[in-house]
């Protein structure tokens, strides 16, 4: 049990988000060329990835203009580097307005394959997202922040 912990806890902040974005989209890619499950036309499918992939573009935007003004980090790897915490804007509505863009920027990606399979990959993102990243941040960010850290925890919601 030891063991799984001490395993458990290596993995936490480990992988870049984005990193973790981009294999998550080659594992989607991958799955398509050896298992397509189609649940659209292949006109709407591309519509919609389209509108998805838009959607995605806002919330990390307006993320990293919003870290960019505070002059604080934008590294989710080492969350003692942050010297202020940005609560307004974009973070007002969520707590990880980047991670909700790569979910939707993934989402997008399964769309445009057209492959149902590619939810599964989408779900594990998220998964593993909230216990080896946002978890460890929240951590970090609480000792460093304090109160007004945990004030924020109860008015924004982690991801939407």
């Amino acid at each position: 049990m030891l063991l799984s912990r001490l395993a458990m806890k290596a993995l936490e902040l480990k992988i870049p988000p984005v990193l973790l974005m981009l294999l998550a989209g080659a594992v989607m890619h991958i799955v398509t060329l050896f298992a397509k499950v189609e649940y659209a036309a292949e006109t709407t499918s591309n519509i919609i990835s389209i509108v998805l992939a838009v959607v995605a573009m806002l919330p990390v935007f307006f993320a990293l203009l919003a870290f960019r003004k505070a002059e604080t980090t934008v590294d989710p790897t080492h969350p003692e580097a942050a010297s202020k915490l940005v609560t307004s804007g974009v973070f007002s509505y969520s707590r990880n307005p980047m991670y909700l863009s790569f979910t939707l920027a993934l989402l997008a990606y399964s769309v445009l394959l057209n492959n149902l399979l590619g939810l599964f990959v989408i779900v594990f993102f998220v998964v593993y997202m909230n216990r080896f990243q946002i978890l460890p941040e929240e951590r970090f960010l609480t000792e460093k922040f304090g109160k007004q850290y945990t004030d924020y925890l109860l008015k924004v919601r982690r991801w939407l």
